[in-house]
């Protein structure tokens, strides 16, 4: 019998509507419930591509004995991270205070009347197995603390809130251009010491580096060699397109599966700005193209925005319908194919991941005209004889879709078909980027198309109240409030979309300005804090949290406020707002000492430091425009002015102060350089 998640339109909710758990979501009747029974509420969070989080529910949650219990005793609510990250931040700390790793599903106990966690961990199996108690006994063991150990609790639960407001507390202080240049630094050696555990994107480090570089040209190798890595590595799916979310393994071979829209965001950004930057590597511009028709074919909704990700499993298994056995290979290909191939990537009798090969290159530049069309083969064997990469490739919104469908190749992962602003926006600011740096016309218009979708069905009008932004959309219909991610991430994208866009339509890009604008005025009223920086949720939509916080570490996402302090930065210099500039400083003075003494969790942070350091703006005209936007400028920004004094190409103002008109391309490129080049040690 279904429990109250069977009306949920959120993919992950869904997956557990039938659990005989009496499953809650988070909401004010699910607290007022365990507060007029006295129990404790298990707090369960996770996500729909998360392979964990699918165990534990094929497990436990699944489990009648296991059920019963939970249900005799405590009021169970699911959470589904994508949908409220600032909950899953608050007890994602909370239970790293306790002293358990980090990661999901997130499990918490908590006592109703506060909402504040006592006991908390990740994945509890159902007999205790992987050093990890049984998930009965845990139950049962909280049981008996809940009832016998009230006082006990309550001295605990304070340390939890006491150490929570502490890890909230941002102290201002200045930020010296030397810290800075530090800060540069670690994050760089980030970027280097692998280890021997998993590589991630990191994209906020890598930009940070490759932006910085401009200032120490030893850090262009390791920018250079975080794009190589994501195009040559296992991590890129090179018969289809698009990146997996890490690999496992130091050497970027074989990756965790599921892939999600932000970070394909976030890399075609950053490839582009390399080819931009003069890494003209083949594989970042075929590893971009390829990534662009996955997107076509398989995450692009008709009304033009894209679906959040794809499983990691399918049919159960992790990885099944991206890797390919060597017995499949061999009656696939002939000999002198599989020949070619595996002098390509690592192919092999034994495989690289469960007797199973993950296609990774060996070496850069152009695959060859044969090796393209046994990539060919192997696209057509895992999507149909018939299939073309161009093809509508429809998604499989649930296990029982899935299962429902005779698939014409392959059984596919699961699509978890919400669209979430945030992560559409980092992709419309990589598709802006590519298309301003490559000039593919399809590229600007699905950036276009996602952006429009989201002013038009996201951007809400309130009743008369103004406008506000909803951060998810199911099937085209707005749910879920906005958070500061959100906003932070849209006007970005509408300015990165508005810079596209100068060369093709400039009342088009002007009204991306004025919408960038008016977003920012409601950020700023609704999220903004007087001592400077943004908090992660509105003032009317703080119920129910246990802090309030500021988000500045970048994860998987770069931080809201180190994107939204750069936003400030910008729009100061395009819409000529001298009260943003002061607004960003303000900001990053009121993140000082975060960015002094932990400045490898705050890359964003030091990039809009950096940004605010070195603004530059460049007037210039359409025509010098064309020849200017696919080269980079880090901090630069271009404006079309047709009244330019006679002579002059362009004017270049860096800071508060604007040099001489540029009368020459060679004048031009030289200012801009020494713009550029201009030292985070110096001021504007």
């Amino acid at each position: 019998m279904p429990n109250h998640l069977a009306q949920s339109q959120s993919l992950y909710l869904q997956k557990h509507a039938e659990n005989p758990i009496d499953w809650w979501s988070w909401c004010d009747l699910a607290i007022e419930t365990a507060r007029s029974q006295n129990k404790p509420i298990f707090l369960s969070i996770g996500y729909s591509s998360c392979h964990w989080c699918t165990v534990m529910e094929g497990e436990a949650f699944c489990d009648p004995t296991i059920a019963d219990y939970m249900n005799d005793y405590f009021i169970a609510i699911k959470v589904d991270r994508e949908e409220r990250p600032d909950l899953d931040s608050i007890y994602m700390q909370a239970v790293q205070i306790m002293g358990e790793s980090g990661g999901w599903p997130l499990n918490l106990f908590l006592t109703p009347n506060d909402l504040v966690p006592f006991y908390g961990g990740t994945y509890f199996p159902v007999e205790p197995r992987y050093g990890r108690p049984g998930f009965l006994k845990v139950l049962q063991s909280i049981h008996q603390i809940y009832q016998g150990n009230q006082r006990e609790l309550q001295d605990y639960k304070q340390q939890i809130v006491d150490n929570l407001n502490l890890m909230a507390q941002i102290a201002p202080a200045t930020v010296e251009p030397q810290t800075l240049m530090v800060g540069i630094a670690k994050c760089a050696q980030i970027l280097i010491n692998r280890g021997t555990g998993t590589c991630f994107p990191m994209i906020p480090y890598a930009d940070l580096v490759l932006r910085c570089s401009q200032f120490q040209s030893d850090l262009r190798l390791q920018a250079e060699q975080r794009g190589i890595d994501l195009s040559l590595g296992g991590i890129f799916d090179h018969v289809a397109g698009g990146w997996h979310r890490y690999t496992v393994d130091p050497a970027w071979t074989v990756p965790h599966f599921e892939k999600m829209l932000y970070d394909n965001g976030q890399i075609m950004e950053y490839l582009a700005n390399l080819w931009s930057f003069g890494m003209h590597e083949p594989a970042l511009e075929r590893a971009i193209a390829q990534t662009v028709i996955w997107l076509q074919r398989e995450m692009l909704t008709a009304a033009g925005y894209f679906y959040a990700s794809q499983d990691a499993d399918s049919e159960g298994e992790e990885g099944k319908f991206w890797v390919w056995s060597y017995n499949e290979l061999k009656q696939l290909f002939t000999e002198a194919e599989l020949s070619k191939v595996a002098q390509e990537f690592t192919v092999t009798p034994n495989g690289n991941f469960e007797g199973h090969n993950v296609l990774k290159r060996h070496q850069r530049g152009s695959l060859s005209t044969r090796t393209e069309a046994c990539l060919q083969k192997l696209f057509r064997q895992r999507y149909g004889k018939d299939s073309l990469p161009t093809d509508a490739f429809p998604p499989a919104r649930s296990s029982e879709q899935v299962k429902a469908i005779n698939w014409p190749g392959r059984v596919p992962p699961v699509t978890d078909t919400k669209a979430i602003v945030a992560w559409n926006a980092l992709m419309i600011s990589g598709l802006a980027t590519a298309y301003r740096v490559f000039g593919v016309d399809s590229y600007r218009q699905m950036a276009i198309a996602a952006a429009d979708f989201i002013l038009q069905h996201q951007w809400v009008e309130n009743s008369g109240a103004g406008r506000s932004l909803y951060r998810v959309s199911y099937d085209g219909n707005p749910a879920i409030a906005g958070q500061s991610e959100d906003y932070a991430l849209l006007i970005k994208a509408l300015i990165d979309l508005q810079q596209a866009c100068l060369n093709f339509d400039a009342d088009l890009a002007d009204s991306y300005l004025r919408n960038a604008l008016d977003i920012q005025a409601e950020f700023d009223l609704a999220f903004g804090d007087r001592a400077g920086g943004y908090f992660n949720t509105a003032t009317d939509m703080s119920d129910h949290l246990l802090i309030r916080e500021k988000s500045y570490q970048d994860n998987a996402l770069p931080s809201a406020n180190g994107v939204a302090i750069a936003n400030l930065v910008k729009l100061g210099l395009l819409a000529d707002r001298l009260d943003y500039l002061t607004k960003a400083e303000e900001s990053l003075h009121s993140f000082g000492q975060v960015i002094s003494n932990s400045p490898v969790a705050c890359p964003s942070l030091i990039n809009a430091a950096v940004w605010l350091q070195n603004h530059t703006l460049v007037r210039t005209s359409l025509t010098q425009y064309q020849h200017l936007k696919a080269q980079y400028y880090p901090f630069v920004l271009f404006e079309i002015d047709s009244e330019l004094p006679p002579d002059c190409i362009a004017i270049v103002c860096q800071g508060f102060t604007c040099l001489e008109p540029a009368t020459s391309i060679a004048q031009l490129q030289q200012q801009l350089v020494a713009s550029q080049t201009r030292s985070p040690l110096s001021h504007p």
